[in-house]
């Protein structure tokens, strides 16, 4: 095939840093209304490398915006017990305005049971089970990050989607199942493919779609010619090539110059997921000084 399009680069980089500003001011003004900042407060158990990483880039991100954090680092042989005397702790804690379990978790762990121990008020990840009813609803309050990050970088590029047909390659709670819904509430139709789905049904589905949505956790797994000219592609997917780069779920390269837009591996919906964390603390916030949220989806 001809590759006669031009692909827009969709850089999370940019939006996320736009929401960030946005969300500095608006801090600040909360602030001064109250006498108080919001607080975050992340739980990580084991010495996983990613995770360290990944907590050490939010402690940042909290820090250029305004809010506070405090950061428990639990050895891997923690007991389910003491975890859920924490988080306890932290639900009482009127300063604490949001609780982040970071994933995954060492062996012996139940992150389902833990997750339900978070006060829904405080579940700034959004994966209480009242969170994603929410969603459900049409009402989504505080919506898994990496999800509300893809609305917001379809939005930011007025990219439509009502009418539009949405593949989702992923049924994670994490990511597949609130964007299905999330889409939904925009209109959108919507199908879900995963690991047990046919591999002929997958390749049908995504060749159909003019919205694909890559989740699935495999570097290059959807190759292009699997994509429609002109769809719109979202890679969610993080991975660690061969040769140490980071790379996406879908073949980035062969995807240039025929789809019409695509989120780039790094620099994508990662910068967006931690800004969405950002966004749902200020939201917890809100909630609990005011009994309500200015900040809308």
């Amino acid at each position: 095939m001809t590759k006669t399009l031009e692909t827009t680069i969709l850089d999370g980089k940019k939006v996320a840093g736009e929401l960030k500003g946005c969300l500095k001011n608006k801090i600040a003004q909360l602030t001064k209304e109250t006498g108080k900042k919001p607080c975050l407060a992340v739980c990580l158990i084991g010495d996983d490398p990613a995770s360290q990483v990944y907590v050490r880039h939010k402690e940042k991100a909290c820090a250029e915006v305004g809010i506070e954090s405090v950061t428990y680092r639990l050895p891997s042989d923690t007991k389910q017990a003491e975890i859920n005397k924490l988080f306890k702790e932290l639900n009482e804690n009127v300063n604490v305005n949001g609780i982040l379990l970071q994933l995954p978790l060492p062996k012996g762990l139940d992150s389902e049971t833990l997750l339900l121990q978070i006060n829904p008020v405080k579940d700034v990840d959004g994966l209480h089970p009242f969170n994603l009813g929410m969603i459900l609803s049409g009402h989504p309050n505080l919506v898994p990050c990496t999800p509300f990050g893809i609305i917001r970088i379809l939005q930011a590029y007025q990219i439509p989607l009502r009418g539009k047909k949405a593949v989702i390659i992923g049924r994670s709670r994490l990511v597949g199942k609130p964007i299905a819904e999330l889409l939904l509430n925009e209109d959108a139709s919507i199908s879900i493919v995963h690991s047990k789905t046919p591999k002929d049904e997958l390749i049908y589905q995504v060749k159909s779609s003019d919205i694909v949505i890559a989740a699935v956790g495999k570097p290059n797994f959807v190759q292009s010619e699997w994509l429609k000219e002109g769809a719109i592609v979202i890679d969610v997917g993080i991975n660690r090539a061969d040769d140490g780069k980071l790379i996406g779920d879908v073949d980035f390269e062969g995807a240039l110059g025929k789809v019409k837009a695509i989120t780039p591996v790094p620099g994508g919906i990662g910068p967006l997921t931690v800004a969405h964390l950002l966004l749902n603390t200020v939201k917890a916030f809100e909630i609990q000084c005011f009994g309500y949220s200015s900040i809308e989806l």
